[in-house]
């Protein structure tokens, strides 16, 4: 009776393991750890925004001293984007996340009215490499809170669907992350006047 019992605990051992690692157990924290990477790319873009814009806008400045306003604008909203933050843990967080947008939807209204501001500099070589640094910019945070809303989709997914399900709810306690979503504005498109008229 004591070598069945052995026998019978040394072949359940293997179909416990694997019945674990069928239930997702492996793929809950990968697709966790994917989606904060990817959150920290948007971060990492975000402040490369951050660290380049005020070498641009002082050679901006250099050429259109009547501006002042705008750049101070610029410069304000700038420190108030990096000072608000959401780490890891508050991806959970729906105002978190809205707060991190508004921050940094003002820092972008604020790059519009300093564009807006520049007629006559439309051929000057600095405003236009400002003008190139902000869309590349611009291009590159997309692209970072793109690929992280698809690592939240998958994250959110995984979570859901059988059979990680059981060890997102038993083992982890795995909660939805919130995706980056777009402030009301962004809705609509900006009206970018130049001053020519047209």
């Amino acid at each position: 009776m004591t070598i069945d019992r052995r026998f019978s605990a040394a072949l359940l051992a293997p179909v416990a393991a694997i019945a674990v690692t069928g239930c997702g157990i492996n793929s809950v924290p990968t697709a966790q750890k994917e989606a904060k990477a990817k959150w920290a790319d948007v971060q990492a873009q975000y402040q490369r925004r951050a660290d380049l814009i005020p070498n641009l806008v002082n050679t901006v400045r250099a050429a259109a001293n009547q501006e002042r306003t705008v750049l101070r604008e610029v410069t304000e909203a700038r420190a108030s984007a990096t000072r608000i933050t959401v780490t890891p843990e508050q991806l959970t967080d729906p105002d978190a996340m809205n707060r991190y947008a508004q921050a940094q939807q003002q820092l972008t209204l604020s790059l519009q009215r300093l564009q807006e501001a520049y007629p006559e500099l439309h051929t000057n070589q600095n405003f236009m490499t400002l003008q190139d640094q902000l869309e590349g910019t611009e291009n590159r945070i997309a692209n970072a809170r793109r690929d992280y809303n698809a690592a939240v989709q998958a994250y959110n997914t995984t979570i859901r669907t059988f059979p990680a399900v059981i060890g997102a709810r038993v083992i982890y306690g795995s909660q939805p992350m919130v995706p980056y979503r777009a402030d009301e504005a962004a809705q609509t498109a900006p009206r970018v006047d130049f001053g020519n008229g047209q």
